[in-house]
């Protein structure tokens, strides 16, 4: 439909002088008027563009409006086009009936009834008009609605685009970046380990160095002094290379810990002599413990030794002398992001000559250490990092140059009631056997040199010893029917059974032979042993060590039996 030509007015009043008067009425007032001579010609022009349309009713009598009425029903949404409908006085049934089919047809309908004045003509038409205005302007604002969603979809689609580009971009970077940290970190953890390694083979091999070349010289000498000294240093050797594995482990996280209610206060007032014999006569310590401070849940042998590297360091970092204050806080509902909860902050502050930045930012490396070559491993910091972790707690370090440094370690509180005694069980104070028979031992262990050397050590407890390299054939001797007392097992073996498997399988076998194991590092196996109930020896262990472990596994054996007899004549 034309816009341009919607303001027409068409008429359609093909009988008598109707039509040309009416078209010349509207003309007068100001209206562009179009008489259609046929009901064709009304449909066509009213395709072209109409305003409204001005009909005489008899204009419709015996006439086809079948191609009206479709022109009417396919108007689009926004339009109603008006109808002006010229009527007669006619009352006739059957005239009121076509009427209202007309009306009906038309649907946007104004009936006016002859005869009618020129000005109600006019009038009508005009109001018709300006409702078809009315529906122009709505058309106008569909299509400006219609055009701008679409430019708003045309927009919606390049932002689209336009982020799609941005995030694939983004994507890009992210990858490289991810690529690019993730090179970094392989290149970190080589480091690490390369100096992790550097250390631990420097300082290996030094004790090596000690051990292999004293044993090469006791077959120089013939001095019972030389030899006594030689045989000190490889012994001193072989603890140095002790307490540098369990700092490792230490460090690792992976050690043993055995965790109790601890009383602060008491465990490390306890140190007191040997602090003292361990620091210079010009450093002294101070204990500054309130007296409700709280118990922890920590290992209190790892405790002791942590206290004592850290006063180790804090003296070497005095070398003109001082005071080392060790101190205990309560700290109630402690949240700082990394542990929350109720804390005890154990600080060990000295007054010595601090650190600068670059060396705080390092100072729980593993061989990392400011020291001079062979006056310290650099892993005794990581050491204390590696057992607060461990315990659930953190440390923490506070240096400035010539102003001192604070070490505070934090340390969950324990709801349990601690002790009023030290319990470290020291297996170096244990009485070794005299020699004599002791009965016979199976020793389980693959390693040819290690089961000669405990081997040779049971001997000496005054054990006959008979040894198998692997599970099976520790079980293979077992259905022999061969006599043995006690079975000595290294936990981690060839075979598919480690030694934790074997116990269990003994235990079903013969439940009357004690079991004990022992083990460098293994911590899921010493962790089922334990669920187990098996005790276990670390390694390295000295031979009154041994000789503890042997008689408390026989002692709790008995015990057990014991009670088992007394439950069975209980039940009976």
């Amino acid at each position: 439909m034309s816009a341009d030509r919607g303001h027409r007015v068409l008429i359609f009043a093909p009988i008598g002088r109707d039509g040309p008067a009416s078209a010349e009425l509207f003309r007068s007032a100001s209206l562009e008027a179009v008489n259609c001579r046929s009901l064709p010609e009304l449909v066509s022009e009213m395709s072209a563009g109409v305003g409204a349309v001005f009909l005489a009713e008899e204009g419709l009598f015996g006439k086809d409006t079948a191609p009206l009425a479709e022109w009417i029903a396919s108007q689009p949404p926004w339009s109603d086009l008006p109808f002006v409908v010229l009527t007669s006085h006619r009352e006739q049934p059957a005239v009121v009936a076509w009427r209202r089919n007309i009306v009906a047809l038309l649907r946007n309908v104004s009936l006016l009834e002859r005869p009618v004045q020129p000005i109600t003509l006019t009038s009508a038409v005009q109001s018709a008009m300006r409702a078809r205005r009315r529906q122009y302007e709505i058309r106008a604002l569909i299509a400006a609605r219609e055009q701008t969603a679409q430019e708003l979809e045309k927009l919606v689609v390049e932002r689209t685009r336009e982020l799609e580009e941005a995030n694939e971009q983004l994507r890009l970077e992210m990858n490289e970046r991810a690529r690019v940290e993730e090179t970094l970190r392989q290149a970190q953890k080589i480091e690490a380990i390369g100096q992790l390694t550097g250390g631990v083979a420097h300082d290996f091999n030094n004790l090596l160095m000690v051990i292999s070349g004293g044993l090469d010289m006791l077959d120089r000498q013939t001095d019972p002094n030389r030899r006594r000294r030689l045989m000190d240093g490889m012994i001193q050797a072989a603890q140095r290379g002790a307490s540098l594995t369990k700092q490792l482990l230490a460090f690792s996280r992976r050690q043993r810990l055995r965790p109790e209610a601890v009383d602060v206060a008491m465990q490390i007032g306890g140190m007191r002599e040997l602090l003292d014999r361990s620091l210079r006569g010009d450093v002294h310590v101070e204990f500054d413990f309130p007296d409700a401070l709280w118990p922890v849940e920590v290992d209190p042998g790892e405790l002791e030794l942590v206290i004592l590297n850290l006063a180790v360091n804090a003296r070497d970092a005095m070398p003109n002398g001082g005071t080392i204050v060790v101190r205990g806080e309560n700290l109630p509902d402690l949240n700082d992001g990394e542990i929350a909860g109720d804390y005890v902050r154990l600080s060990v502050i000295d007054t010595g000559v601090g650190m600068p930045p670059e060396i705080l930012s390092r100072v729980f490396e593993p061989f990392f250490t400011t020291k001079d070559v062979g006056k310290g491993s650099g892993l005794g910091l990581a050491q204390v990092h590696g057992f607060a972790t461990q315990s659930r707690g953190t440390v923490r370090i506070k240096s400035q140059v010539d102003q001192g440094t604070s070490i505070e370690l934090y340390m969950p509180r324990s709801l349990n009631l601690a002790s009023k005694q030290r319990h470290l069980i020291d297996f170096n104070r244990a009485v070794r056997p005299k020699k004599n028979d002791q009965g016979q031992i199976l020793l389980v262990e693959d390693d040819d040199e290690v089961a000669a050397l405990v081997g040779e050590m049971l001997g000496q407890l005054g054990y006959e010893v008979t040894r198998a390299a692997s599970a099976a054939a520790a079980l293979g001797a077992l259905a022999d029917g061969r006599s043995v007392d006690l079975i000595f097992s290294d936990i981690m073996m060839p075979g598919g059974m480690n030694g934790v498997e074997l116990a269990r399988e003994i235990r079903r076998r013969r439940s009357d032979i004690p079991v004990l194991l022992t083990s460098g590092y293994a911590e899921a196996a010493i962790h089922e042993a334990e669920t187990a109930g098996i005790q276990i020896l670390a390694k390295p262990y000295h031979i009154d060590e041994l000789a503890a472990a042997l008689n408390a596994a026989k002692s709790t054996l008995q015990v057990d039996t014991q009670s088992k007899r007394s439950s069975s004549l209980l039940n009976s």
